[in-house]
């Protein structure tokens, strides 16, 4: 499953965050990992 375009711009904005909890940027990571597997 490939993660939206939409929820790869949520994740982003989570990991540039500072005051974002280390377990919530570890899955927002996961998701733009998986977006970017999209394109090939």
């Amino acid at each position: 499953m490939t993660t939206s375009k939409r929820d790869a711009s949520k994740a982003s904005k989570l990991l540039s965050n500072p005051k974002t909890p280390k377990n919530v940027k570890s899955v927002a990571a996961s998701d733009l990992s998986q977006a970017k597997k999209k394109g090939k």
